[in-house]
């Protein structure tokens, strides 16, 4: 059972139904305060010297700080928080949602109070977030300022470049803030952002293998044995969730069973040319 399981059996008595919703109206109430009186922004964000002076209430009101001053960006950025938090927590679940906002929620504490007189907001939470939903859908499609068609991947790339700049670049709580704003990404899509770095290395030395023979197919389903050549239009993808290099047609990628340790690659149908005969 995987770290991100026992967490979610052990505490997930504890999660908030419709998290996103609940950060989103939060949001809303800093900026309508902000809005009334500007000086209660300094009431808001969270730091820890304060907190140990008694004002233990920013260890919470510091959900409620505004994304933005502006009132149209902070609209928009405050509708593309909610789109990709509700995504997410569909995707998920609202067990695991609550769990991937704490663990980023506790490691900005952390950063907090190693710094107690560094200010902190919820931005970082709100930005791995956005990080997730990246990742998991990346070809989705928004409207830069409504004009311009863009694929979120390309946006969190940018991010990306811009943490890493701040990693080079940044002073040490800067740094620790970056770090702690994508450690629950990286416990939630480490493993799998690792193994699809082992996949496209694999496939770089297949390829190398494959231009060496070039009479010889390179693709190979793992079940039915088709290829590129048999099924010049199929797709074929290797499963991250097999132990082993399996590769599998459009049509068997989701309906295999997984292997779970290594064993001799199922015999394809008559007609068809494994890999072991390549």
């Amino acid at each position: 059972m995987s770290i991100l399981d026992q967490l979610e059996r052990r505490f997930g008595r504890f999660a908030i139904p419709q998290l996103t919703l609940v950060l989103t109206c939060a949001q809303v109430i800093g900026f309508l305060l902000i809005t009334a009186d500007p000086n209660k922004a300094q009431q808001l964000f969270l730091s820890m010297d304060r907190v140990v002076a008694g004002e233990f209430w920013r260890l919470g009101t510091f959900f409620f700080m505004p994304v933005a001053g502006n009132p149209i960006c902070f609209a928009l950025a405050l509708y593309f928080f909610y789109m990709t938090g509700t995504t997410l927590e569909a995707n998920w679940g609202h067990v695991r949602y609550n769990l991937y906002i704490a663990i980023g929620t506790l490691a900005t504490m952390g950063v907090a109070a190693l710094y107690p007189q560094t200010p902190v907001t919820n931005a970082f939470i709100g930005t791995s977030v956005f990080l997730a939903f990246a990742h998991l859908y990346p070809n989705f499609v928004i409207s830069l300022y409504f004009l311009l068609p863009i694929r979120i991947r390309w946006l969190a790339l940018f991010t990306w470049i811009g943490y890493v700049y701040v990693l080079t670049f940044g002073s040490i709580p800067d740094r620790l803030m970056v770090l702690a704003s994508v450690s629950n990404f990286l416990l939630f899509f480490g493993k799998e952002i690792f193994t699809t770095a082992k996949d496209h290395k694999r496939r770089m030395e297949w390829e190398a293998k494959r231009l060496r023979r070039p009479d010889k197919p390179f693709h190979n389903c793992a079940i039915c044995g088709a290829n590129e050549r048999t099924h010049p239009k199929m797709d074929f993808r290797y499963c991250t969730k097999c132990v082993g290099s399996y590769e599998y047609c459009a049509d068997h990628l989701r309906t295999h069973e997984h292997v779970v340790k290594p064993t001799a690659m199922p015999a394809p149908t008559a007609g068809a040319q494994s890999d072991a005969e390549a």
